[in-house]
């Protein structure tokens, strides 16, 4: 008999693989008891998760404060009240998502009733990025367990104190018995989707999208993912700069510029370049002020990869341009007219450096635009209304803002989700209800009438008479 070390990565694997399936196995017995189907179950959940981030703010701003740096009234902004707000709209609007749904029938199929309902879709696994850690982890779970589903939590191992939190609290304020947390890297992920889940919703870089996606496709598991890509602002010459160069300097800044929803890079008319420039560079160095020159990224291998983007890339530096090794730190930087062929304009930065593209015109922007893989945010700052209907027209992305960045996440009544590279699916509100839902058509016919009509054999007279009511 071979003895397997219990370090080895065999054994490891083999532990993981078999608490996933011990944990989803446990999740799906709630789920076939049907606990978690009520209204007034469901209630329970989602007012549990607005506890949980009202009473443990502090926690959660402390482990947000070790993992990436971040102020905590950043991280109230970024994914407390976010998370909070989410959670209240849907235990608030629960109950008229969950009503069944009457539809008309075509003469054909009178007498008779059409309606749809919407069932939960099982046990499904939420794998939550390290990025906004709480909000969009428990942004997901807020619709999971508003469909009525039990769910397996994967936070990131790139955010380990919130990760360890969320995996403390999470059991304490929701069912433990419909709602688990397992840490870990991408083997435990892997793990879980070889249970053939009955959704995976996964946040996070279309390289490890595409990875879920693979695995989830073994079992036919369908997936929402909500990726990200290089979301473009365009600047027009009738756009008021001033709010425009505040509004991109705020957005870019938030969390050290990563965000899936950041600002990318702006394409700016000739005409207003150097004011626009010049209002970014001095709203940076005005909420800056009194901070540390650098901003902190989240660990070597991402300061790595930005600080790369700061060679070659063939612009002027505008602001910043310095790094600090040692602490994983990257200045806010400004770059003017970098190549549209050098790095920094190949791949999302998701960090704070924004380079700033001069166009000629509205319809260069949007070439430039369109010859890029879809971005999950395209951000549009213009006085003109024929302007914003030729972008809204000529252009797709996951969703649009005008004259602000990045505040359409917010809004619950609006979907949001990419297109394309930037992701597939859309949640928050009913959107994200639906996502993790089975809408299911029921046709209720009588039994009487029971027309011979319908029945062979097919005479030309009965064929007739079908052509004419089917």
């Amino acid at each position: 008999m071979t003895v397997t070390d219990s370090t080895s990565p065999e054994a490891t694997d083999a532990t993981e693989a078999s608490d996933a399936a011990a944990t989803v196995a446990r999740l799906r017995r709630t789920f076939d008891s049907g606990r978690t189907r009520p209204l007034a179950w469901r209630r329970r959940q989602l007012h549990g998760i607005e506890r949980l981030v009202a009473e443990r703010e502090s926690d959660i701003a402390a482990a947000l404060a070790q993992d990436l740096g971040r102020p905590a009234p950043y991280a109230w902004l970024g994914d407390i009240a976010s998370t909070a707000d989410e959670a209240a709209y849907a235990r608030k609007h629960l109950k008229r998502w969950m009503r069944r749904r009457r539809t008309s029938l075509p003469l054909s199929m009178l007498p008779g009733r059409g309606f749809y309902q919407y069932e939960p879709l099982g046990t499904v696994l939420v794998i939550g990025p390290w990025n906004y850690p709480v909000y969009l982890t428990l942004g997901p779970l807020v619709a999971a367990v508003a469909a009525g589903n039990t769910a397996v939590v994967k936070p990131s191992e790139h955010a380990p104190a919130t990760s360890a939190l969320m995996a403390r609290l999470i059991p304490e304020y929701l069912d433990p018995d419909a709602v688990a947390v397992l840490e870990g890297d991408a083997a435990v992920t892997q793990a879980l989707l070889a249970q053939g889940l009955d959704l995976a919703f996964f946040t996070g870089g279309p390289g490890i999208g595409k990875k879920v996606m693979a695995a989830a496709a073994e079992h036919l598991t369908p997936v929402v993912l909500e990726l990200g890509g290089k979301s473009p602002v365009i600047v027009t010459a009738d756009a008021d700069i001033d709010v425009a160069a505040r509004r991109i300097a705020w957005v870019k800044l938030l969390n050290s510029g990563q965000t899936c929803i950041a600002p990318d890079y702006v394409l700016v008319e000739e005409s207003v370049r150097d004011r626009l420039v010049a209002g970014i560079v001095a709203t940076v160095r005005e909420f800056r002020a009194g901070e540390p020159a650098t901003q902190p990224i989240v660990d070597d291998r991402q300061f790595a990869r930005i600080a790369g983007l700061l060679d070659d890339h063939g612009g002027t530096v505008a602001l910043g341009g310095g790094t600090d090794a040692a602490s994983h730190a990257i200045e806010p930087t400004v770059l003017v007219d970098p190549s549209p062929d050098s790095a920094v304009m190949a791949d999302e930065i998701f960090g704070p450096i924004l380079p700033v593209l001069t166009v000629r015109s509205v319809d260069e922007a949007l070439r430039f635009v369109n010859d890029r893989p879809k971005p999950l945010g395209l951000y549009l700052f213009t006085g003109s209304k024929a302007v914003k209907e030729r972008v809204l027209t000529g252009t797709s992305s996951g969703g649009v803002v005008v004259n602000h960045l990045a505040m359409h996440c917010l809004v619950p009544q609006l979907p949001f989700g990419g297109v394309g590279n930037s992701g597939m699916g859309a949640y928050h509100g009913e959107w994200g209800f639906h996502a993790f839902s089975h809408r299911k058509a029921v046709l209720d016919k009588p039994a009487k009438p029971d027309p011979s009509l319908m029945y062979p054999p097919y005479t030309d007279r009965k064929m007739a008479l079908l052509r004419r009511f089917f």
